[in-house]
């Protein structure tokens, strides 16, 4: 039983040992598979555990390569992997992320994206993982419409807003922080 977890990390953190290898990283528990995190010695500043927080992320950037996870999604994933592992409750994070430009592509379906690209959506674990973390994902209709992506083309995790912007303003008064990188 050990060997087959094993060899599952192994595969599902291959990507990242490709792309400059995490030793001491792991994955989970709030996103498994995703978004490695470091241990952090001592009495690191965390976020209090008395606390509700609702955080939002704004993607417009996208991997190199097709065949590649987009790292500024993954980088929610690591967010939330960082919480649950210093003790925040799920319950206590709202969390949105606002997609927008070139990083639409990554969040269509794998047909959409295979058509496109020749190549599955590298992303779909990654969506599936953040939605089931209750992640609420928005993309900008403006890119959508703009690009040709109807509703139909797009990750069943994903909900379109009117614009990138217009998600922001309503997330900020509902009072999202904004994660700026």
């Amino acid at each position: 039983m050990r060997s087959a977890i094993r060899f599952f990390c192994l595969v599902l953190l291959q990507p990242l040992a490709l792309a400059g290898d995490y030793p001491g990283a792991a994955t989970g528990p709030a996103v498994a598979g995703y978004g490695p995190v470091f241990p952090v010695a001592g009495d690191a500043f965390t976020l209090s555990n008395d606390r509700h927080y609702k955080v939002s992320k704004d993607v417009s950037a996208t991997a190199d390569s097709p065949e590649a996870r987009n790292p500024n999604i993954e980088a929610l994933a690591r967010f939330l992997n960082m919480q649950a592992r210093a003790g925040t409750k799920p319950e206590q994070l709202e969390v949105a992320l606002v997609v927008h430009g070139a990083a639409s592509r990554d969040l269509l379906t794998d047909a959409a994206y295979r058509e496109r690209f020749g190549t599955a959506n590298p992303n779909t674990g990654l969506l599936k993982g953040l939605a089931q973390a209750g992640v609420s994902i928005y993309l900008c209709g403006q890119t959508a419409s703009y690009r040709g992506f109807g509703p139909e083309l797009l990750n069943p995790a994903v909900d379109l807003a009117l614009s990138a912007m217009s998600a922001h303003v309503q997330l900020q008064s509902e009072g999202y922080t904004l994660i700026p990188f």
